[in-house]
């Protein structure tokens, strides 16, 4: 297909004819599928690509290609933002600035995308939840024991724990392996991602083709720079060209950047970037890992991830701004510490991960024009800028102090760092006003 009406670049969350792009392949089952050293440990499936820090220091990224984007590694989370986060609202590090519309007016589309991924979940349960138009089609994933346990100590601490929202037939998941899906390859029909859920619907439509392998290298622009003229991607080493009338891209916050950033144009600043804010404002939430453990009692859960806390998201529980969101991370072994904690004994880690519920505290992080991504040569450049940290040190704070109430005599945490570009935002904002936004509220 290679003058398609629309094409579509990249295939992880986002009549005519279509032609989608991916520069991946689709994930094969392989004996690594449900191995956690392999995946953890040895990085399996991380790219074979190195960015740079600013600074000049090289890391390999924890950015994933394949048919389904990072979805596919996803923890099937699929919370609504609040009414709240629509507007204006002050963290201690900054303002979150405004949307250009309201909660109301995508409200349904939230309901649209809750039935693509056939999103499992409870209302009723979270003070914060905003209103829905449409009811979960399916009840939440269950709770297993230990985490049962957990709702009920924290439900007795005067919290609202609550289901997490869940793109997840557990029933299909567990059948593949005994193991948790957060951040497990999903090779099957248990966990609802890009590819087995929008995309694979799209695909059923005769006039919509997908191919893999295309790593779109630029944007060709025409003559009058209003629209993409030609998509110049390499495949099995060719480069080659499509003629859209429409291009749509949607390639994640770092790549979509780094796309623009490397099309010619005639100030060569690269595509839609008048404005010099491509690649600006990159985001990433500041999130921490945190185990509760209790030496006394095992966690015997095999996937544990359905539990979420937001008594803390839209203040601190004082009256005063906001920290954070709190849900479970799957369940960890040994090799899933290991991987952080490479000095430990095994027999430790093995013992500490029996005993702890484990658990990710994420925090907003702020948009800033210096916290960028940029492009040097054939190198990508990640300058972020952490912003609103005094959020995620609170959040730490009175979490631990919670699960020392809940009877959990040993807790730790570790913030993730900058390998973990999982939440990346940014980089290509929409707004009202074209001398700070490179797209119009329709991302136009």
């Amino acid at each position: 297909m290679t003058n398609p009406d629309i094409v579509i670049i990249g295939s992880g969350i986002g009549g005519a004819t279509i032609l989608m792009l991916e520069r991946g392949e689709k994930l094969p089952t392989t004996p690594h599928t449900r191995d956690t050293r392999a995946i953890f440990v040895d990085g399996h499936y991380r790219p074979k690509e190195m960015w740079r820090e600013a600074g000049g220091a090289a890391f390999n990224p924890g950015n994933y290609y394949y048919v389904g984007g990072n979805s596919k590694f996803y923890g099937a989370v699929l919370i609504r933002y609040r009414r709240q986060d629509f507007s204006a609202m002050e963290h201690y590090g900054g303002v979150s600035p405004a949307w250009p519309f309201s909660y109301e007016e995508f409200e349904p589309w939230y309901s649209k995308a809750e039935q693509l991924f056939r999103v499992r979940g409870a209302l009723g349960e979270d003070p914060t939840e905003p209103f829905h138009s449409i009811p979960y089609a399916f009840g939440p994933v269950p709770d297993e024991p230990p985490i049962a346990r957990a709702r009920a100590e924290l439900k007795g601490l005067g919290l609202h724990p609550a289901s997490l929202p869940l793109g997840v037939d557990i029933d299909a998941w567990l059948k593949d392996g005994k193991t948790g899906w957060d951040a497990f390859p999903n090779t099957g029909a248990g966990k609802v991602d890009a590819q087995t859920g929008p995309l694979a619907a799209a695909l059923a439509d005769r006039n919509v083709e997908l191919e893999t392998g295309a790593h779109v290298e630029y944007l060709e622009a025409s003559s009058d720079v209003r629209t993409i003229a030609a998509v110049h991607y390499r495949q099995n080493g060719t480069l080659k060209k499509v003629t859209p009338k429409l291009v749509i891209l949607s390639a994640g916050a770092v790549n979509s950047a780094v796309i623009l950033l490397r099309s010619p144009s005639p100030d060569g600043k690269g595509l839609a970037n008048r404005s010099d804010q491509v690649g600006r404002n990159f985001m990433n939430h500041n999130s921490s890992a945190m185990l509760a453990i209790d030496p006394r009692r095992r966690n015997t859960s095999v996937y544990q991830k359905t539990l979420m806390l937001n008594d803390y998201y839209l203040s601190d529980g004082k009256g005063g701004k906001p920290l954070g969101n709190v849900q479970l991370l799957g369940k960890i072994d040994g090799h899933i510490l290991r991987a952080n904690v490479r000095l430990a004994p095994k027999f430790a880690l093995d013992f500490m991960a029996g005993h702890a519920v484990d658990w990710y505290l994420m925090c907003e992080d702020l948009p800033d024009p210096e916290s960028r991504i940029m492009v040097d040569g054939k190198d990508i450049v990640m300058q972020w800028r952490r912003s609103n940290m005094q959020s995620l040190d609170g959040l730490t704070k009175v979490m631990r102090e919670n699960f020392r109430a809940c009877g959990y005599p040993i807790v730790l945490s570790r913030p993730f760092d900058k390998r973990t570009p999982s939440h990346q935002c940014g980089t290509v904002k929409m707004g009202d006003d074209p001398a700070t936004s490179p797209l119009d509220p329709f991302c136009r």
